[in-house]
């Protein structure tokens, strides 16, 4: 009866000492936007005063573009997965992109309000404040949600739609981050609120990629890093809860705006079944399908991507 108790408590401590150990190595609290900015939002970063927020934006290219594109990110992004699109487009084009309220350098919502409609007017406001009364508006994800929904809100604003890998319809994901799936859990929220395994972030960026060898260390870091901003982990639970996917999908159908979608054939948490109902909702829509990308095409293969769109604005 001693050795049993003897190694229960061996047993014991051997698992305290585990549990011990995997929190001191993926401690992880919030971080202040300013300790983050100073790696993040190097120029031509900028912060503007909207809806009591500092948005981070970007706001590069050419000054007499009439109609510049608005780049929209998709969840747990930020406006930095649009950079190698921004880079190759910027001799020609006004390229706005900017960090979603609850992502990114924005942080959250001040209200706590993370509904479809509350994002849709923050981007009139963000367009207001920046006196751009027109613009060609691209999302992904979550970004390509926000984007179609801004369209019927704001027809007058939006002279056209690129859907990349676009939130719209239920979801039939064969494949969900596992950081996706663990900000679901309304009991582990305490938990995640201070803790961040740098391998959850790897595993859930690597699981969007059509080919995960692409994703490297300074990929990581930066999702790691960001996801860490004051706010945005308690943002992104209640975005799941507030703005489900599927929400007004019937709506979809409506728009009129000339739409160009482009879509990953590898995406398993949007899969490509998706795209083909956009195509066929919305008329004259035009679908580009790269069959080895994932869920963010723009940002695994930035050039081929932004060949399809350069051929869009140009018809």
């Amino acid at each position: 009866m001693k050795h049993l108790a003897r190694a229960l408590r061996t047993t014991v401590l051997v698992l305290l000492l585990g549990i011990a150990g995997f929190i001191a190595l993926n401690w992880a609290p919030d971080l202040p936007v300013e300790e983050l900015a100073e790696r993040w939002a190097p120029a031509p970063s900028q912060f503007i005063a909207v809806d009591g927020m500092q948005v981070h934006l970007r706001d590069e290219g050419r000054r007499d573009d009439p109609v510049p594109l608005l780049l929209l990110h998709g969840t747990s992004a930020s406006l930095h997965t649009w950079e190698g699109w921004v880079a190759a487009l910027t001799a020609e084009r006004r390229v706005i992109s900017l960090d979603l309220p609850g992502f990114g350098l924005t942080g959250p919502f001040p209200d706590g309000d993370y509904r479809l409609a509350h994002y849709s007017r923050f981007l009139a406001q963000v367009l207001d404040q920046m006196q751009v009364p027109r613009v060609v508006v691209a999302g992904n994800s979550f970004g390509g949600q926000l984007a179609w929904r801004f369209a019927l809100d704001q027809p007058q604003r939006v002279e056209r739609l690129v859907l990349v890998d676009a939130a719209g319809y239920p979801r039939n994901a064969t494949s969900v981050p596992i950081g996706f799936r663990l900000a679901q859990v309304p009991g582990l929220a305490p938990l995640m609120a201070n803790l961040l395994p740098r391998s959850m972030i790897d595993s859930s960026v690597r699981n969007v990629y059509g080919d995960p060898d692409k994703v490297d260390e300074a990929l990581v870091d930066r999702y790691h890093d960001l996801t860490r901003r004051a706010g945005n982990r308690q943002a992104l639970r209640q975005r799941f809860v507030q703005a489900p996917s599927g929400e007004d999908h019937a709506r979809i159908a409506e728009l009129t705006v000339p739409t160009l979608i482009l879509w990953g054939g590898q995406d398993r948490l949007i899969p490509p079944d998706n795209a083909e109902r956009f195509q066929r909702d919305i008329a004259g829509s035009r679908l580009v399908l790269f069959d080895d990308l994932g869920h963010v095409p723009q940002e695994e293969d930035p050039l081929r991507t932004v060949a399809a769109l350069r051929q869009f604005l140009a018809n």
